[in-house]
C-alpha cells in the first residue's frame, strides 16, 4: 500500500472561521472541465474559459455552496481545464446545518473537507462517474496581502494557463 502525504495541517480545526484556498485536480488531469480559448491575445485581455458540459455541472454546483451552506461563501473562483481554484470563506456563524431541501443534505458539513468532497460527490453523480483526483489541495490564507495574491492569482490563472507544464498544448 501506497503512503500518502497528508495534505492538512496536523491539529488545525478546519471548521474554524477564515479563508481557505483550495485547489482540487481531475482525474489524470484530464481536460473535463473546460477550455482556454484566446490565449495568443491574452495582453489585450482576459482569456475566454468555454466550461464543458461537466465543467457547467460544477459550476452549478459551486454557486450552490453559499446557499446550502449558510456559514461558507465562496468568494473567488475559475474553472480550468483541469482544475479549480477557489476561496472558500467560513465564518462564525454557529448554526453549521446545511439546507435539508437539496441533495447536499446527505453531507452535513463540518469543515473544509466536508465541504469540498460534498461538491465533488454531488459533481460525480450529476456527471455519471467520477472526474476527480483524490483529495485536493488548501492553503489557509493568514493575512490580506495573502489574500490580495491569491485573489491575483486566480484571476491571471487562465493568462498563465499557456505556461502550466499540464498544458499539452503548449508542447506541440
Amino acid at each position: 500500500m501506497e503512503d500518502r502525504r497528508l495534505n492538512r495541517l496536523k491539529n488545525y480545526d478546519y471548521s474554524r472561521n477564515g479563508l481557505y484556498f483550495i485547489t482540487i485536480c481531475t482525474k489524470d488531469r484530464i481536460r473535463y472541465l473546460s477550455d482556454i480559448r484566446d490565449v495568443g491575445n491574452a495582453a489585450l485581455g482576459v482569456p475566454i474559459i468555454k466550461l464543458t458540459e461537466y465543467g457547467e455541472i460544477v459550476d452549478n454546483n459551486i454557486k450552490k455552496i453559499n446557499d446550502i451552506y449558510r456559514y461558507v461563501a465562496v468568494t473567488k473562483y475559475v474553472i480550468m481545464p483541469d482544475h479549480i481554484h477557489m476561496i472558500l470563506f467560513i465564518s462564525d456563524y454557529e448554526d453549521k446545518s446545511v439546507n435539508c431541501g437539496t441533495p447536499w443534505a446527505a453531507f452535513p458539513t463540518k469543515n473544509v473537507s466536508q465541504i469540498i468532497n460534498g461538491l465533488k460527490s454531488i459533481s460525480t453523480k450529476q456527471i455519471g462517474f467520477s472526474i476527480w483526483q483524490k483529495s485536493f489541495h488548501d492553503h489557509i490564507i493568514r493575512n490580506e496581502r495573502e489574500f490580495l495574491e491569491i485573489c491575483n492569482y486566480i484571476d491571471n490563472n487562465p493568462i498563465n494557463w499557456v505556461n502550466d507544464i499540464y498544458n499539452q498544448n503548449f508542447w506541440r
